[in-house]
């Protein structure tokens, strides 16, 4: 068996050789391993949504464009901490930026939420059809404790 340190000059542990783990475990961890790594195409945009000053980042952009410094200064943070926040929006599509000399400007991007509404709105459906159900699951017990 293959030892393995966990730190340096610290414990260890066994691990055995990938030839001696059954097939089924190998398989099972080949699939979970692809499945954490897939991605549905508009987690990026949840992820970017998620956070208050990208929210507002947008907010600010749809007003009208804006260099990261004046990000930077309207949310009163460093201008490497605003670069990572535009950047993370840039992956999402949410934000284009552009480079004209040293400053770098930033523009709401071409991409819309459209498939991130639709999505929301349809599970929006499936739960206000739950509450319609469990309002009238309510309303007959209602009625039932009234009529004793």
């Amino acid at each position: 068996m293959n030892t393995v340190s966990l730190r340096p000059g610290g414990s260890s542990r066994q691990r055995e050789k990938p030839s001696t783990i059954p097939l089924h475990w190998r398989l099972a961890w080949a699939i979970l391993n692809r499945m954490v790594q897939y991605q549905v195409p508009f987690d990026a945009s949840f992820g970017a949504l998620a956070d208050a000053t990208r929210r507002g980042v947008l907010e600010q952009l749809g007003r009208a464009d804006a260099s990261i410094t004046t990000l930077a200064e309207s949310f009163h943070m460093t201008l490497t901490g605003m670069r990572k926040h535009v950047g993370v929006l840039e992956q999402a599509g949410l934000v284009r930026t552009e480079k004209i000399g040293r400053v770098r400007t930033c523009t709401l991007g071409r991409r819309g939420l459209e498939e991130e509404a639709a999505w929301i709105e349809a599970y929006r459906q499936v739960w206000a059809a739950r509450f319609d159900q469990l309002d009238a699951v309510v309303a007959e017990l209602n009625r039932k404790e009234q009529s004793r």
